[in-house]
């Protein structure tokens, strides 16, 4: 690391000069022996592919008003003001429909 004299901060190597290094102060030294820049980088982990989206709602025994299948998904929604209940949705394991459930 190349500090700067005036101020002490550390000193970056310039983009469109070679050999040159300022300072966030705007100082600039150049002709720096055995100066050298490395960047380290770390290997990324590989990120897998997911064929598809895993649903973490909870299946339930709900049955579905289009094609009749009894299992389905379900999830809750502050629809409306605080002080009144959730609304619970409903998607059909089978088909997909989704439908609500007011309570």
């Amino acid at each position: 690391m190349i500090f700067c004299k005036k101020c002490g901060s550390i000193m970056m190597p310039k983009k469109d000069k070679k050999g040159v290094f300022v300072c966030s102060c705007g100082f600039e030294k150049s002709e720096i022996e055995n100066s050298r820049v490395t960047e380290n980088m770390k290997n990324k982990e590989e990120i897998s592919v997911v064929e598809k989206d895993e649903d973490p709602s909870p299946l339930v025994d709900a049955e579905c008003k289009k094609c009749g299948h009894n299992k389905a998904r379900f999830w809750t929604v502050q629809t409306r003001a605080s002080d009144e209940p959730e609304t619970k949705f409903f998607r059909c394991e089978y088909c997909n429909h989704t439908w609500r459930d007011y309570d």
